[in-house]
């Protein structure tokens, strides 16, 4: 017994003078030669100098009332009975607690139940109740009442007992607080509000960038002819995100028959990178047109995304100008991977003149470079997406970038499209832009 609760108890009890009242506790006994099992409680208290222990054995009307008793408290719940022949009414305690009501009042008829809803929820209740009244039409109603620790979400069930002609003659039923539940619910049907309100903002914000950059950066369907030359473009969307970012083109005619490449590439997503797309591709297309030096266009577009407070950030860009009367090209860059040249079956990068990232510093340094193409000669121009993977240098990327474009055959239409499932296998994690150049056999010279 040493090890037991009940002897430290007892010598709690003893030393304290504290009363100890043990946890139920089974005990196997024989009577009338059967074997059964009690339940017993032991209290124990000071008396004199000792203890006076008392054992209460609780019969299992006693268990079956306490059981229902701990029904009620764990299930927040009370039930209710209504006489309609004799008007009298029984509640449990618990059904008083749920209710909000003073046992001293004594419980309510069913009749005004609806009366201590709040009044929106009252006519609903009322129908019921009537139903139940006159058809003995059993209900599940929600309803809410408020008290003094604020309003609660409670849950009415009842059922009639009728007579022999189907007449109600006895109501029973339990209500229920159901507040905790429903105010996860509410809280659920919130966050589900919010999360659709999001989806729909950033649906909306993803179709008005799509919009806005097929606006500013219309893709031809077929291959253009610029300058004796023969250009495929090929752009594709990250994966992920709002599937329009800040990679963008130009191709065009200048006058006296030279031909402009312009590549860029501007950090990040959605309607701010395509904003300033949009405004780097025009300043470098109208500045080039009119007569500015590439290295020059560099630097004027470096001042433009630093001193424009809506310019999102930076930006690389690779410049080129092809003049068709001698096949000579003359190109600059900003912080962007070298072209990929295929001549007689090798492919090569050109050598990268020196510059900068666009929006990196205010005293950027720009050189140009030149190379003569020749008939058949490839340039490919392309961003960045193409080539970078996690985990892999760049000089490892831009070796396999080579690789991929030289084992292309050189008939190979659309060449953009095999190059791109050459390189991009798996996940695309960036925007993708690939300009591919042809200068023909038999191409002006």
């Amino acid at each position: 017994m040493t090890d037991e609760p009940l002897w430290q108890g007892c010598l709690n009890t003893l030393a304290t003078g504290k009363p100890y009242e043990s946890e139920p506790f089974a005990q196997r006994q024989t009577v009338g030669g059967a074997a059964e099992l009690a339940t017993y409680v032991v209290r124990v208290v000071r008396f004199g100098e000792g203890l006076m222990t008392t054992w209460i054995r609780h019969d299992p009307s006693d268990r079956q009332e306490q059981r229902l008793a701990d029904v009620q408290r764990l299930g927040n719940l009370g039930w209710a009975t209504w006489n309609l022949l004799t008007h009298e009414a029984a509640w449990s305690a618990q059904a008083y607690a749920v209710l909000g009501q003073a046992p001293a009042d004594g419980p309510v008829r069913l009749a005004e139940l609806p009366g201590l809803a709040v009044p929106e929820d009252a006519p609903a209740l009322s129908g019921a109740v009537g139903r139940l009244l006159r058809e003995g039409r059993p209900f599940d109603m929600p309803f809410r009442v408020r008290t003094r620790h604020g309003t609660r979400h409670l849950r009415a069930v009842a059922e009639a007992v009728t007579d022999s002609g189907g007449t109600p003659i006895q109501v029973h039923g339990f209500v229920q607080d159901v507040t905790a539940q429903r105010s996860a619910e509410l809280a659920l049907v919130e966050s589900e509000r919010a999360i659709l309100s999001q989806q729909a903002l950033l649906q909306a914000e993803r179709t008005i960038a799509a919009r806005l950059q097929q606006a500013l950066l219309p893709l031809p369907k077929n291959p253009m002819l610029l300058a004796g030359l023969r250009i495929e473009v090929a752009y594709l969307p990250a994966q992920s995100g709002l599937n329009v970012g800040g990679d963008w083109f130009s191709a065009l005619e200048l006058a006296g028959g030279d031909a402009l490449f312009v590549l860029g590439d501007v950090a990040g997503h959605g309607i701010d990178a395509v904003a300033t797309m949009a405004q780097l591709r025009f300043a470098a297309k109208g500045m080039v047109s009119t007569g500015s030096s590439l290295t020059g266009a560099l630097e004027r577009l470096n001042s433009l995304l630093l001193h424009t407070h809506d310019t999102f950030g930076t930006a690389t860009m690779i410049l080129a100008r092809y003049h068709a009367g001698e096949r000579r090209l003359e190109w600059a860059q900003a912080g962007h991977p070298p072209p990929v040249l295929v001549r007689g079956g090798r492919a090569e990068l050109l050598p990268r003149p020196t510059g900068m990232l666009l929006g990196a510093c205010d005293t950027p340094h720009f050189e140009q470079a030149e190379t003569v193409l020749e008939a058949g000669d490839r340039l490919v121009l392309y961003t960045d997406g193409l080539v970078e993977r996690p985990g892999e240098s760049i000089d490892a990327s831009l070796t396999r970038l080579v690789k991929a474009v030289e084992a292309q055959t050189p008939d190979a239409q659309p060449a953009t499209t095999g190059l791109l499932d050459a390189l991009l296998r798996g996940e695309q994690r960036d925007d993708v832009c690939v300009l591919d150049i042809r200068v023909p056999d038999g191409g002006r010279g």
